[in-house]
């Protein structure tokens, strides 16, 4: 029976990688949350983890008290989800959002476990140093994500260095089409309407912004080892084909499916396996077209500023994350605008020291000095 920990359990990714886990009867080991303490208890008593970790403290003291009848052991904040990383299993699916899944991912790693990634911003920020105590502990990353999940998918039996170009799809979010003028006064709401996937408020905002495909470009960077020039990110409305690769004899190789994370999910749990799924089937009669074309990278700049802060490297990718978390949690409150997200990441990568030798110190301190900056900018 594989055993499996699950960070972020009670996120969108997180719930649905527990659904694949019970389907295919795996024992989940340990699960990390945030605050969802009603989720976390129906959570605990189905799969009876050894460890629960929220990261919430007074979460966790009522979750404590919920589970007192039980042999489980409740833990709390950062160093709670830690532990949490750290128990005894085959497989750790980190779905933790934000840059708080850098931590976890390193104490799995340095723990000799394998990872189901879910979570963009460990490599986004801390990439270098994740690829190399992964491959000093020999650790395989696999992603988790449904775009980077359809590229490492389209790679398998293809010869090593036939790479030649990524082609990342992006649904082109809630605003495909508009311009500046039109993006002004969007509501929050509007933001978080997405035509295609069910997602975190976070991520969605990042959708919206196309900030998320611009964190992707980082990822798939540090996961395949490309250059940004070599990624062309491609608009595709229907969401049914997840991203491809072109190999060097010109071959152009994709992964299609219903937009359904528990695909992705799935495969990654399994990997190299591909278990009997009862998920919904594609059918490409019913689709009948599928059309692609180049982003508005003018109307919706966050994307060609993650390239820019990859291209720069060093820590320039750990402050462009760190202002955009910080700049979605403020447009989530109300406090600025939709188009002042991108203003603040602009800021902030401006500001961003091109620092090509650093530590994991060094990544946080710049998320902190990036999130500073953009409260400060946004009380003057």
């Amino acid at each position: 029976m594989k055993s499996i920990s699950v960070l972020g359990s009670t996120g969108s990714i997180g719930t649905q990688a527990l659904e694949v886990a019970e389907k295919e009867g795996y024992r989940v080991k340990a699960l990390a949350a945030g605050k969802n303490i009603g989720l976390a208890e129906n959570q605990a008593r189905l799969f009876k983890p050894e460890i629960v970790a929220m990261f919430d403290e007074k979460a966790a003291s009522d979750l404590k008290i919920k589970l007192k009848d039980t042999d489980i052991k409740v833990v709390s904040g950062e160093e709670g989800v830690c532990s949490a990383a750290a128990a005894e299993c085959d497989m750790v699916l980190n779905s933790i959002v934000g840059i708080a899944g850098l931590k976890p991912t390193l104490t799995a790693i340095a723990k000799g476990t394998d990872i189901a990634l879910a979570n963009k911003e460990t490599l986004v920020t801390g990439g270098v140093i994740v690829n190399r105590e992964a491959k000093n502990n020999n650790v395989k990353i696999i992603p988790g994500d449904s775009e980077h999940s359809a590229i490492f998918q389209s790679l398998q039996g293809a010869p090593e260095r036939s790479l030649k170009k990524i082609l990342l799809t992006a649904s082109g979010g809630p605003f495909y089409g508009k311009k500046k003028e039109e993006l002004k006064n969007v509501t929050v709401s509007e933001a978080l309407n997405h035509p295609n996937w069910s997602m975190g408020s976070k991520i969605t905002i990042d959708s919206a912004t196309l900030m998320n495909k611009g964190l992707e470009v980082i990822e798939a960077v540090h996961l395949f080892g490309v250059s940004a020039d070599n990624i062309e990110v491609l608009v595709h409305r229907q969401s049914i084909l997840h991203s491809g690769v072109e190999l060097t004899d010109g071959a152009v190789i994709a992964q299609l499916g219903t937009p359904d994370m528990r695909l992705p999910i799935a495969y990654a749990l399994t990997y190299p396996e591909r278990p009997a799924t009862a998920f919904e089937r594609l059918s490409l009669s019913d689709i009948g077209t599928l059309t692609f074309e180049k982003p508005d990278v003018e109307t919706f700049r966050c994307l060609s500023l993650c390239i820019e802060a990859i291209n720069k490297g060093g820590i320039a990718p750990a402050a462009v994350n760190g202002a955009n978390e910080q700049a979605v949690k403020l447009f989530l409150e109300g406090k600025i605008g939709f188009l002042q997200i991108a203003e603040l990441v602009e800021a902030a990568l401006a500001d961003a020291e091109n620092k090509k030798d650093f530590s994991i110190e060094d990544i946080f301190l710049a998320d902190k000095q990036a999130r500073q900056a953009v409260i400060n900018s946004v009380s003057r």
